[in-house]
């Protein structure tokens, strides 16, 4: 949980004792608490001075200034996370805390909160007794009715703290997320529910053994009649909404199999409200984690294919070779289909009885056509077009291929 300062006692902190040691405390390093102290308009203590303090010489303390900066009257340092980070997530974490030291403490009303409000307080109550929302422009919530108002507070307090680490709650695919500059990162908040067995009220026990005692008239009556009148149906089980609220946010999968964490729960110290800064702090690292996430696998994706292609690599010039030659097999077909169309046409042109009019005079004409097409295609300009429709030697030589390679 977050612990939290006045100016004046983070003052008589830095001041007791070195900053490294301060630093130690909190889990941060020595520059954090210096970029904590000087956004709070906090002196910190010149180099040599606890050299000179510990061999009995003068140092001297610089004064406490009164005046804070607007709305950094207080000091709020984040609770670290000690597992296993990279150095970019660890970096993220260390920034986000000096962020969240000058966490405000207003909060201001958001149109998504606003709107989730409103759906609980309109939504039915389920036979557990909580109440479910959900939807793109929504925050995902199972909590009791009871709940609510105090949701409300706990919200608008989570949202004015992401702020400060860039991220705004906005409409997703399927719920409402924080959206940063780079990554969108989506939460829930449900409401812990206890089962317990279920036992009869006075109401139930008078029900069932009034029902008793017809059983036993009517099968007195008539022994064999085993239409007995109907059973007082009651639940086995009893639903408890502990008031206990937890939020979980949206889970990143890193390569060490621990990600950040991503999970707030209530519990007997701590609450949600007062664990804002926290999670404000916890949303900015799993969004460094989620893109780190994304530029690994995009990485191993690269490599994989580009170990693919190397195994596949004889196989597709194979294929390509065998392109290429169907395709000067079709060429010289081709050129001599034109040679014996040459041939047709000096023969006609030498016929002597063809005549100017007639079929064997239209044949002869449309044949001069046909040849003129077909002498084009096998200019410089048909055969690129040609080539081009057939993807032959190019970039897309290797069109329709298909790997032979086991892997």
């Amino acid at each position: 949980m977050a612990r939290i300062f006045t100016r004046r006692e983070f003052y008589d902190l830095v001041w007791s004792k070195p900053i490294t040691h301060i630093a130690k405390d909190f889990s941060l390093s020595d520059v954090a608490i210096h970029k904590i102290c000087r956004k709070h308009a906090i002196p910190t203590p010149p180099a040599g001075y606890w050299a000179r303090k510990n061999a009995g010489k003068d140092a001297e303390q610089a004064s406490f200034p009164k005046e804070a900066p607007r709305g950094l009257a207080q000091v709020t340092i984040a609770a670290p996370e000690m597992r296993g980070e990279t150095a970019a997530v660890a970096a993220a974490r260390e920034e986000a805390r000096v962020r969240a030291s000058d966490e405000p403490a207003d909060a201001r009303p958001d149109p998504i909160v606003e709107r989730s409000l409103a759906a609980l307080r309109a939504a039915s109550v389920s036979f557990k007794g909580i109440v479910s929302v959900e939807g793109p422009d929504i925050i995902q919530c199972e909590i009791s009715p009871a709940s609510i108002e105090r949701l409300e507070e706990i919200l608008k307090r989570i949202v004015a703290a992401a702020k400060r680490q860039g991220f705004a709650l906005v409409a997703g695919n399927r719920r409402a997320c924080f959206r940063g500059s780079e990554e969108t990162i989506g939460l829930s908040i449900v409401e812990t529910v206890r089962r317990v067995k279920h036992e009869l009220t006075v109401a139930e026990q008078a029900e069932e053994a009034a029902w008793k005692r017809k059983a036993e008239r009517k099968q007195r009556g008539n022994p064999w009649d085993w239409e007995y009148p109907p059973r007082p149906v009651v639940a086995e089980w009893d639903y408890i909404c502990t008031g206990q609220l937890g939020i979980e946010m949206e889970g990143v999968y890193v390569a060490s199999g621990q990600g950040p964490r991503k999970t707030f729960r209530d519990a007997k110290v701590q609450k949600l409200e007062n664990l804002s800064s926290d999670i404000a702090v916890a949303l900015a690292v799993l969004a460094v984690a989620k893109r780190e996430e994304r530029e690994r696998r995009a990485e191993e994706e690269r490599v994989r294919l580009e170990a693919q292609r190397e195994r596949e690599r004889p196989f597709r010039e194979e294929h390509v070779e065998d392109r290429r030659r169907a395709c000067l097999d079709e060429l010289l077909e081709d050129m001599s289909r034109l040679e014996r169309l040459r041939s047709l046409e000096r023969s006609l042109l030498h016929a002597p009885d063809k005549g100017d009019d007639g079929r064997v005079f239209t044949f002869a004409r449309w044949l001069g056509f046909e040849l003129a097409r077909r002498e084009a295609m096998f200019s410089v300009a048909g055969l690129e077009q040609r080539f081009q429709a057939e993807r032959v030697f190019g970039d897309d030589d290797d069109h329709a291929f298909q790997s032979k390679a086991w892997y």
